[in-house]
């Protein structure tokens, strides 16, 4: 029995050192770079396929398209699975799906149109599953305490994974061709998918029962403190989708999540386009100057995160936490957006924009850590409503935008309503935002 006590306080010993929980949370982060990697590196790519396949700008256009029409729908499914079976196989059937259908966009691209468009909508349906299944395994994982500068390290994946796909795609194009783009990218979620399998669990092992009463005090005295340790709860039987749909917190946070997707998304796919437009920015530089919103963006999304989790240590509730951040994210975000249509240089434009990407992305810590405030137990379901509401501006908002450039041959009007949106959303979630447990 000494023996034994003795391995078991070492392992106990390594998991207070590096706790488990940190790994899962970086595989969540790295898995999240793989997602937006695989998503924008098409951007760059659709120049070379298209020219390639002869496809016209329409073409283009629905195939870059295609991929939210797969990724609106298995969002509130993905959720529910994470939430009623657990989340490490929902997550690594996801990044399988999506990994496959990367690895096969040449081969679709070389047959059709058609199956291009199918491939596109298959990569959508295997991340539509991602942050849903995230949200749920990280209610089961991190303690509240570290729950909003968790998932802010994973929401920066997505910036980072858009640096990295706009950095690599162009050197890989070049070296290898456009096809490798997507070999690479898709067996570099084959690897995530092995270490996912080995490393992940639904949750933290639960102790074996000791048959010895005093080994066993001797044990949990050696665990981690109790406010370092993830809340435990059974899996739902059922989920209460009345109270869901009743509950305004749920809808200011599904609101906050559509308003904030609706200026990324804009500003994501149509910034190199307004440089060249306005300034007349070359291709070769219109990258350099598109990366500047996504690094700082990273940056201080990490940063937001680490302050969200220690206003409520000092006294700060959750709830006024939430709306602070949130009253950032889109107060200090708008504001730039209406000064931008005055601005006489490149230089000046993606100043102000990155001042207004950085601030909205604050809004991670806010809303989007809001689900596991309000509804723990039902985080993946709650993720998954908010992201199919937040998918949809990826499909109008994107198209709305290029519509008023047609009409008005300028970009002013789409920063101003992006401005607007933002204002509704935060009015929206300063009404009917919560940080207290309503389901």
């Amino acid at each position: 029995m000494t023996e034994l006590l003795e391995i078991r306080d070492s392992l106990v010993a390594a998991e207070s050192r590096w706790p488990r929980r940190y790994t899962i949370a970086a595989l969540f982060f790295f898995g999240t770079v793989l997602c937006y990697l695989d998503r924008v590196s098409i951007s760059v790519a659709i120049i070379p396929l298209a020219a390639d396949a002869g496809y016209p700008s329409a073409a283009q256009g629905l195939i870059l398209s295609a991929f939210f029409w797969g990724y609106l729908w298995p969002q509130l499914a993905g959720g529910w699975l994470a939430d009623r079976f657990g989340g490490k196989r929902v997550l690594g059937f996801g990044v399988a799906v999506w990994s496959v259908a990367t690895f096969i966009t040449p081969g679709a691209a070389r047959m059709s149109f058609t199956v291009l468009f199918a491939a596109r909508i298959l990569l959508g349906l295997g991340e539509g599953v991602n942050f849903p299944a995230i949200h749920s395994l990280t209610a089961r994982w991190m303690p509240p305490r570290e729950r909003a500068r968790i998932l802010a390290l994973n929401f920066s994946g997505m910036y980072l994974g858009t640096v990295v796909a706009l950095i690599l795609s162009p050197l890989i194009i070049a070296m290898l061709g456009w096809p490798a783009l997507f070999y690479v990218s898709g067996a570099a979620g084959v690897v995530w998918l092995a270490i996912w399998s080995v490393k992940a669990a639904d949750g933290p092992p639960v102790p074996r029962p000791w048959s010895d009463r005093q080994a066993g005090e001797r044990y949990d005295t050696a665990r981690e403190p109790a406010q370092d340790t993830a809340p435990t709860f059974s899996r739902p039987a059922s989920i209460p989708w009345r109270a869901i749909a009743r509950e305004p917190a749920v809808w200011a946070i599904a609101l906050a999540h559509f308003c904030s997707n609706f200026g990324f998304n804009i500003l994501l796919l149509w910034l190199p386009t307004y440089l060249h437009h306005s300034f007349g920015v070359t291709v070769s530089r219109v990258g350099i100057y598109s990366l500047v919103p996504w690094v700082a963006s990273f940056a201080v999304v990490n940063t937001g995160g680490w302050v969200a989790d220690a206003m409520p240590i000092r006294g700060v509730s959750v709830g006024l936490t939430r709306k602070v951040m949130q009253s950032i994210a889109f107060g200090v975000g708008a504001l730039p957006l209406v000064a931008v249509p005055w601005a006489n240089s490149p230089a000046a434009a993606i100043a102000l924009l990155t001042l207004s990407a950085a601030a909205s992305a604050l809004g991670t810590s806010a809303y989007g850590v809001n689900h596991l405030d309000v509804g723990p137990e039902y985080a993946g379901v709650l993720m998954g409503i908010s992201n199919s509401i937040a998918t949809v501006p990826g499909i109008v908002g994107v198209a709305i935008a290029g519509f008023i450039v047609q009409a008005t041959g300028s970009f002013s009007a789409v920063f101003l309503l992006i401005a607007a949106v933002y204002a509704i959303g935060l009015a929206g979630y300063i009404r009917w935002a919560s940080g207290e447990r309503r389901l």
